[in-house]
């Protein structure tokens, strides 16, 4: 059975696939959280916790509040950037081996960087 198309409907199966195809979520997150993190300002070392001198848990941050908010954004970056390994635009035009590859890479780059900051942030103060 033959398919037909009309004239612009398969613009996007020719198109050569962009670089950065695989990585868009990582970097856009990656990105905005870099800059959420130089607006909060958290303590780098336990002199500049809430709690310095004293018992109990404190906070990173100066709103305790965004001790969960913090954390939560960076389950959801990785989510998206798994997400975006698993979207069929990601695979389109390349072999098995390239995107398997890309999808390990970006995976693993945010895996590493939420659990490097993630880490951190909730220990250095408790």
């Amino acid at each position: 059975m033959r398919r037909f198309f009309f004239p612009g409907e398969r613009a996007g199966l020719t198109k050569r696939p962009s670089r950065l195809t695989g990585f868009r979520a990582l970097l856009a997150g990656g990105t905005l959280l870099t800059v959420l993190t130089l607006i909060l300002q958290p303590a780098t070392e336990v002199r500049g916790c809430s709690n310095y001198g004293g018992n109990g848990n404190g906070t990173a941050f100066a709103d305790e509040g965004w001790d969960l908010t913090y954390h939560v954004l960076l389950l959801v970056w990785l989510l998206t950037v798994i997400t975006e390994q698993l979207l069929p635009i990601t695979w389109n035009g390349r072999m098995a081996g390239p995107v398997i590859a890309r999808g390990v890479l970006a995976v693993t780059l945010t895996l590493i960087a939420c659990c490097g900051i993630g880490l951190k942030l909730l220990i250095l103060c408790h």
